[in-house]
């Protein structure tokens, strides 16, 4: 699943010409390059810096600001647990456990198969349900540690 260093230069060459190497461009560039690799390799980051003719320091910084982007390789699944007020007090606390026993893997990290990214989140608006787990934008409300396993069953 992993890119050679030349496949990846290719990629991030394409979306710099793409965005016609403007600087100012540079988050989109960032978006587009994580779509095509996966995350934003550091040789990624190096070719969009020279691209742009930008500082590292910049592309890192812009890289490790938003919580979208990924300095390393993520789960083709994105687990997140919402951790908000509500989902806590109605035990999301143990589900999050729950799941990073059954997946093998904290909040933030990636299993080594590359199958789940694990995160947590603060509130996702849907408090009445519950508490929440989210896998790929899908949306599970009221979730018990008993039906953890058969929720990521359905994405193994």
């Amino acid at each position: 699943m992993s890119m050679g260093v030349e496949q990846m230069q290719e990629k991030v060459t394409a979306v710099l010409d793409k965005y016609r190497r403007d600087k100012g461009s540079l988050v989109s560039i960032l978006q587009d390059t994580q779509s095509e690799i996966g995350y934003l390799a550091r040789e990624a980051l190096m070719e969009v810096s020279q691209g742009l003719d930008v500082p590292l320091s910049q592309v890192y910084s812009v890289a490790t600001f938003f919580k979208a982007f990924s300095l390393k390789p993520r789960g083709r699944h994105l687990v997140n647990v919402c951790l908000g007020t509500a989902c806590h007090v109605r035990g999301a606390v143990k589900v999050l456990e729950t799941i990073e026993r059954e997946a093998g893997i904290k909040s933030g990290e990636t299993d080594e198969e590359l199958r789940f990214s694990l995160e947590t989140v603060n509130c996702v608006g849907a408090c009445a349900l519950g508490p929440i787990v989210i896998i790929d934008g899908k949306y599970s409300g009221d979730m018990k540690i008993d039906k953890v396993k058969a929720l990521l069953e359905n994405y193994r």
